[in-house]
């Protein structure tokens, strides 16, 4: 970060009130919350919304929270699904296959769904038909940010094309290696789980019934997520050195690997769109704040996939970022101020550190073939789904909706 004064605005110069670098998932989302309050926004992505646009389904997909629901709606992106979301009704836990599993279901906790799985190409058509309604949002892309100055009173964004921005706030959305983020200097904690998850869609002759499924195995958990129609998304994860191994199977041979793992009672898959990987790990950032900068969703935090909460979190982090922001430009104060980001910063980090603690709690805990953990899980499982401990079945149950805690206006459903 510069500590000389920002050089003078010029007549060419981007204002905004709040500047987003990245515009991934949490930043369009952003975005769009800050614009339907009318705050003054603008958004940095270095791809390319037309490319993005015309792109075809490629199996990647997202669980959203029955709380990340409220969010999405409250910033008006959920509208713009179409309806083009699978429900997840009931939750189904097995440790390897065992006869006794947990399960949830959603009707013991109200009427609404626990969450939904939604294609990544699907959510951000959404969003970008969200901010072309926002005459207080500007979009930018495709274009690169190559220096950051953030001053006492203003911070400026140079970009690869020459233009500057210039804004109150610069909120760091820009993903696991972010630019912002090594800019202020902050660092990171973390470690690997020496596994890899494989990402990948499957169409299957049975009807899910919104059921989404968590089995646990030695090597790693598999994830069977519900999406509309007869298909569910798959994300399995396995021991890194296996993973090279399954990535170059044919078609045959990985179709039937997943069926292997899957049993029959979605009756015969057939995988569509690509395969993708991505090793996994966890991290968390020792500061979410510095001068003129907030960071949000994975520019803070990254977690195992086993509880499918890696985006729930962060659109947490920008519900709770967008009502401190709000409150501040209503009252005429300063978005950006020391006072802002603290409150920001205090109200965001329990959450985060707890739910990280859990994860990888959970995957220590069932990624191995010890004998009296298999044991204990197997007992643990059986506990919860009992009748004496059904008060805390559905606290996980509501933690798993996303609707516990200090929650942000959005996430009760309220306006900003």
């Amino acid at each position: 970060m510069s500590t000389e004064a920002p050089a003078p605005t010029t007549d060419t110069d981007l204002i905004a009130d709040v500047a987003i670098v990245g515009g991934g998932l949490a930043g369009l989302s952003l975005a769009a919350a800050l614009g339907t309050a009318g705050v003054r926004t603008l958004c940095i992505d270095r791809d390319s919304p037309a490319h993005q646009l015309g792109a075809t389904f490629d199996g990647r997909t997202t669980a959203i929270s029955h709380g990340s629901k409220k969010i999405l709606e409250g910033a008006g992106v959920w509208a713009h699904l179409n309806g083009d979301a699978g429900p997840i009704l009931d939750i189904r836990v097995t440790d390897q296959n065992r006869p006794t599993f947990l399960h949830y279901d959603h009707r013991e906790v109200g009427d609404q769904p626990f969450g939904y799985i939604v294609e990544n190409i699907v959510l951000r058509r959404a969003q970008f038909a969200r901010l072309a309604e926002l005459p207080s949002v500007t979009h930018l892309a495709p274009v690169e940010v190559t220096a950051l100055d953030r001053g006492p009173t203003m911070a400026t964004i140079t970009l690869a094309d020459g233009r500057r921005v210039r804004a109150r706030l610069v909120v760091g959305a820009d993903g696991r290696g972010s630019l912002c983020r090594k800019d202020a200097g902050i660092a990171l904690v973390g470690g690997s789980y020496d596994q890899t998850a494989i990402a990948v869609t499957v169409e299957h002759e049975f009807p899910h019934h919104g059921v989404a499924v968590e089995m646990f195995l030695p090597s790693g958990p598999f994830a069977m997520l519900p999406l509309t129609g007869n298909r569910t998304s798959i994300v399995w994860s396995d021991k890194s050195a296996a993973v090279p191994h399954y990535m170059g199977l044919d078609e045959v041979a990985f179709t039937a690997e997943l069926q292997a793992r899957i049993g029959d009672w979605l009756g015969a898959v057939r995988p569509i769109g690509g395969r993708y990987i991505f090793p996994l790990s966890w991290q968390h950032a020792q500061r979410y704040i510095d001068r003129r900068l907030a960071l949000i969703s994975e520019t803070i935090h990254a977690m195992h996939p086993i509880a499918g909460q890696g985006l729930n979190m962060g659109l947490r982090d920008l519900a709770a970022l967008a009502e401190v922001i709000v409150d501040a430009w209503r009252l005429g104060l300063d978005v950006g101020g020391t006072a802002t980001l603290e409150r920001y910063q205090r109200w965001r980090r329990f959450d985060n550190v707890s739910l990280l603690g859990v994860t990888d709690g959970l995957t220590r805990l069932f990624s191995n073939d010890i004998a009296p953990l298999k044991v204990a899980r197997g007992l643990g499982l059986a506990a919860v789904n009992s009748a004496p401990l059904m008060p805390l079945k559905k606290l996980f149950m509501r933690h798993a909706m996303g609707i516990v805690g200090e929650l942000p206006r959005l996430v009760r459903g309220e306006p900003l």
